[in-house]
């Protein structure tokens, strides 16, 4: 399985950006697939997942309500929709996935398998 984020770029607090990972090889609807983001400075941290069949999903508490996960699972990609972004919001987003159930640590990033590049988000204030 490979992955590729997509979609990051600069822009002002309180708009928007999506990001997009792309997947490639099998058996895409089984895997769980995240988002976690690392400022300069910080550790990793979990921001969204969403189960393989899109019924299921988790977000951080800083970004409830504002970011929305969602998948299409016919075009091998998970979307992450980013509104009323603010500059704490500025990192490398990556996505990462996950074989299996729904039900473990998806917070954790080292539960996960395989990890795309990463793409930049910037936020100015």
């Amino acid at each position: 399985v490979q992955l590729q984020a997509s979609g990051g770029g600069l822009v002002q607090a309180g708009g928007s950006l999506r990001l997009t990972c792309a997947v490639s090889g099998r058996a895409f609807s089984g895997y769980i697939i995240a988002w976690f983001r690392q400022a300069p400075g910080k550790e990793r941290e979990f921001v969204a997942a969403i189960s393989g069949g899109g019924l299921n999903t988790d977000y951080a508490d800083s970004v409830k309500g504002r970011f929305t996960i969602s998948r299409d699972n016919a075009k091998n990609a998970v979307l992450l929709q980013m509104n009323s972004l603010k500059f704490e919001d500025t990192a490398v987003y990556y996505c990462a996935a996950r074989m299996g159930n729904w039900y473990f640590r998806r917070g954790a990033h080292e539960r996960y398998d395989y990890w795309g590049q990463g793409t930049l988000v910037t936020v100015s204030s």
